[in-house]
C-alpha cells in the first residue's frame, strides 16, 4: 500500500503564483506539512498575496506577478492561476528571462490541447522542468490501485469504472469557452484512468447540459468509455447535477471507483466530496490468493491537502534526478488529447480514435 516518500531534496525555493483556494488552504498546506520551502507568492490581487503570505508563514508577498517572477533565487514556479491565463503567465515567465529550474501548472493545462502543447514547447524551449498538478493520481486510494495492479495480484484488467455524484464549484472563467465537466472535473478520472492503465484506443461520450448551471455549456452530465485494444474497458459516469437542490446541499454526494481483473477485484471511495471534512479515501480489494477474505487498509491521509504535496514531490525529484517527472507537461499531453477526443465525440456522436 502507499507509503509517504518525500523527494530526497525539499528545500528548492518555490515562488506561488496565485493566491486563491487551492493555493492558499490545499497546496500551501501541504506544503508546510511536507516541510517544503516556499520562499515567496504573488497575485493578481496584492492583498490576497499578503493575505495568505501572514496566513501561511511565507516570507515574502510580492506586489505583482511580475515582480516574483524578476527574483532571481526561486527556484520553482507554482503557478495556481485559473486556466485561461496559465499560458500568459507561462509566455511571462520566458519574456522575462526567468530561469527556474522547474514549474509547476495546474490542470488543465490550458483551456484546450493547442494552449497545452504551447506550454509544453515553451517550457522545453527554455530548458525548464514542467510538471503538472493532476493531484488525484497522487489520492492515496489511487496510488494504492495503482499498485496491486502493479504487483498483479488483480491479473490482467477486465474491467474499471468511477462513479461521481458531487456538485462542483464552477467558478467564472468556467463558462468562457462552454467547456465544463470534461476538462474541470471528468479531466480527473481521464488522467487516473491513464496513470492506471495507459492510454485507450478510443473514446465515446454522451453527455447533457446540466440544468443548475446557467451559462452555455456542452458538457454537463457525462457519461463516457475508454476502449482498450486489448479488450479492457473503463467507464465513468461524471453526475454534476445529482437532483435538485443548492451547490453543496445535495444529498449523498461521493465518488466510487472498482477495477475488476481477472485474478482479483479491487472497489474503493474519494473522500473529496466531504471537504473540508478530512475524510481519508479509501480502498478494500480480494485477489484469488485468499478468496472470500476483503483487505482493507487504512491512512490517516487526505486527497485534500495531503495529496497535493505529491505533484511537487515528483517535479522535485525530476529536477535532483534530471530526468521528467512522472507528472511532467509531455506526458500531461496524453490527458489533455483524451478530453480533447470527448469533446470530438460529443460533437460527432461516435466513438473518436486516439492512436488512428
Amino acid at each position: 500500500m502507499p507509503r509517504r516518500i518525500l523527494p530526497a531534496c525539499t528545500d528548492y525555493r518555490i515562488g506561488a503564483i496565485g493566491a486563491g483556494f487551492i493555493m492558499r488552504d490545499v497546496q500551501l498546506v501541504a506544503y508546510r506539512n511536507a516541510g517544503f520551502n516556499v520562499a515567496a507568492i504573488a497575485s493578481r490581487n496584492p492583498e490576497r498575496a499578503r493575505e495568505a503570505a501572514q496566513l501561511r508563514g511565507i516570507p515574502l508577498a510580492y506586489a505583482s506577478i511580475d515582480k516574483l517572477i524578476s527574483d532571481p533565487a526561486i527556484e520553482i514556479f507554482d503557478l495556481a492561476v485559473p486556466p485561461p491565463h496559465q499560458l500568459a503567465v507561462v509566455r511571462r515567465i520566458i519574456e522575462l528571462g526567468a530561469k527556474p529550474l522547474g514549474i509547476l501548472a495546474q490542470k488543465p493545462l490550458g483551456m484546450d490541447l493547442a494552449e497545452a502543447r504551447e506550454i509544453v514547447s515553451l517550457c522545453r524551449d527554455a530548458g525548464i522542468t514542467l510538471a503538472v498538478n493532476q493531484n488525484m493520481r497522487f489520492d492515496q486510494s489511487i496510488q494504492a490501485a495503482k499498485t496491486l495492479l502493479d504487483s498483479g495480484a488483480l491479473g490482467e484488467p477486465v474491467l474499471a469504472t468511477i462513479e461521481m455524484r458531487a456538485v462542483p464549484h464552477w467558478k467564472p472563467w468556467a463558462g468562457e469557452r462552454g467547456r465544463l465537466t470534461l476538462l474541470i472535473m471528468s479531466i480527473h478520472h481521464l488522467d487516473c484512468f491513464r496513470f492506471l492503465f495507459g492510454d485507450p484506443a478510443s473514446v465515446y461520450v454522451s453527455a447533457r447540459r446540466d440544468p443548475r448551471t446557467k451559462f452555455p455549456h456542452e458538457d454537463g452530465i457525462c457519461l463516457y468509455i475508454l476502449e482498450y485494444a486489448n479488450g479492457f474497458r473503463a467507464s465513468a459516469w461524471d453526475d454534476v447535477w445529482t437532483g435538485p437542490g443548492a451547490a453543496g446541499a445535495s444529498p449523498n454526494t461521493y465518488i466510487k471507483w472498482r477495477v475488476e481483473g481477472t485474478t482479483g477485484v479491487a472497489e474503493g471511495t474519494i473522500g473529496w466530496p466531504r471537504y473540508p471534512n478530512r475524510q481519508p479515501s479509501t480502498i478494500r480489494y480480494m485477489t484469488e490468493r485468499r478468496p472470500g477474505v476483503w483487505i482493507a487498509p487504512q491512512w490517516n491521509e487526505v486527497w485534500f491537502p495531503d495529496a497535493f504535496e505529491g505533484p511537487m514531490a515528483a517535479l522535485m525529484d525530476a529536477i535532483a534526478a534530471r530526468t521528467e517527472p512522472r507528472n511532467g507537461g509531455a506526458e500531461n499531453l496524453g490527458t489533455m488529447e483524451l478530453v480533447e477526443a470527448c469533446y470530438q465525440s460529443i460533437r460527432e456522436h461516435k466513438p473518436i480514435s486516439l492512436h488512428p
